[in-house]
């Protein structure tokens, strides 16, 4: 009996560990493709996450009812992470491993997106982001390049660049001031950039203040800036803080041009801030929804009949990068994780509706920047810088 119950556990145990062995290497062989949705579906910046989701689901239904992906149909699993950095870790790791997907997309935010990284990254899975801006995803702290981590959106160097080049050169403008997101990699990641561009051209920064996420009441910060009479504020940081700056920057007479990147991008800025003090601001973006483009105008038709609206930029990423996954996984030629990995690094001339994307040896696109102007509330198409 004992040395029957020993075989019988031994038998158990080895058919278990097949059993394992086999749930991680299923991603090839399963029914369907099973991509992992990680993002802010409540919390303080929900709206990108949402706005990301809907662009995703949205090109996966339409790739869905074209027959799907190498002959299977794609199933999204698609968790919250509460815009929290913890809980952005946690879910990446239950898609890795309990929920078994061939990738990740997201999160949204650049802090959250490297939460992230650890736990795909020691289960080899891609992870694709769509707007998760800072250089330093990519890249680990020795400058080498994450083999499992991709991006689909411009870099806050390039951001923090061109907005400092359009501040001086564009604009004419020689005295900047800087209001940032103290607790914010992303807002620091752009102050860098636009600084050390700025002061390269001849610029002066005459004021930098800083402020914390989730901080409602900055007149102390901006009567101070005031003080240092700058032409121009940037003021590179998300939605919510920045719309009640552009607020109280105007209710104390600050009614200089602002200046912002990516993360202004959100109909809520509008409701935070008013038209009016909005007016004389440009920001830095993916995508424009007054682009005229064919397939940009059938994009938009066809978001507004699913959503009934016009799609912002975090739509329009999330729906390039679902199309640009399915690329990938067509050219892999399977639904394996490292011949994933491999197609997403050798993506060249992706066209795209936020425009054609090639990968960079880090893992980055080569694309262009747009520059939009508030006017009466509302984005307006500025400029187009190319890289």
């Amino acid at each position: 009996m004992k040395k029957g119950l020993k075989l019988f556990t031994a038998g158990l145990m080895s058919a278990l560990v097949l059993a394992g062995c086999g749930a991680k290497a299923s991603t090839a062989d399963a029914k369907t493709i099973k991509i992992g949705l990680n993002y802010e579906l409540s919390g303080n910046v929900s709206t990108y996450g949402q706005s990301l989701v809907n662009g995703i689901e949205m090109a996966f239904k339409e790739i869905n009812d074209k027959g799907g992906v190498l002959g299977k149909q794609v199933e999204l699993v698609k968790v919250d992470n509460k815009s929290l950095t913890d809980e952005a870790a946690n879910v990446s790791s239950r898609l890795a491993t309990r929920d078994n997907v061939v990738a990740i997309l997201g999160p949204a935010t650049s802090g959250n997106v490297k939460a992230a990284l650890p736990p795909a990254t020691e289960n080899k899975v891609p992870l694709i982001s769509a707007s998760s801006t800072a250089d330093d995803v990519t890249l680990d702290s020795n400058g080498k390049v994450r083999e499992y981590v991709f991006k689909t959106c411009f870099s806050d160097s390039f951001q923090g660049i061109t907005m400092a080049n359009f501040a001086f050169s564009e604009l004419g403008f020689k005295n900047a001031a800087i209001l940032r997101d103290n607790t914010s990699d992303y807002s620091k990641g752009l102050t860098v950039n636009f600084t050390e561009t700025y002061e390269g051209l001849g610029g002066k920064i005459v004021a930098e203040e800083a402020y914390q996420a989730k901080d409602t009441d900055f007149k102390t910060l901006l009567t101070t800036i005031k003080a240092s009479n700058p032409d121009v504020l940037f003021v590179p940081g998300y939605y919510e803080e920045v719309g009640l700056i552009i607020k109280q920057a105007r209710e104390l007479g600050l009614n200089v041009p602002v200046l912002g990147a990516d993360g202004l991008d959100s109909p809520k800025l509008l409701e935070i801030a008013g038209a009016d003090a909005l007016e004389n601001t440009y920001y830095s973006n993916h995508y424009t929804s007054s682009d005229t483009s064919p397939d940009v105008v059938a994009f938009k038709e066809a978001f507004n009949k699913a959503y009934g609206a016009d799609p912002d930029a975090f739509n329009a990423l999330g729906y390039d990068m679902a199309y640009m996954v399915a690329d990938a996984l067509e050219r892999a030629g399977s639904a394996d994780r490292e011949k994933l990995k491999d197609a997403l690094a050798a993506t060249k001339d992706f066209k795209g509706i936020t425009g054609t994307l090639t990968m960079d040896e880090f893992h980055n696109p080569i694309k262009a920047v747009t520059i939009l102007k508030i006017e009466g509330g509302v984005p307006t198409y500025f400029m187009k810088q190319e890289p």
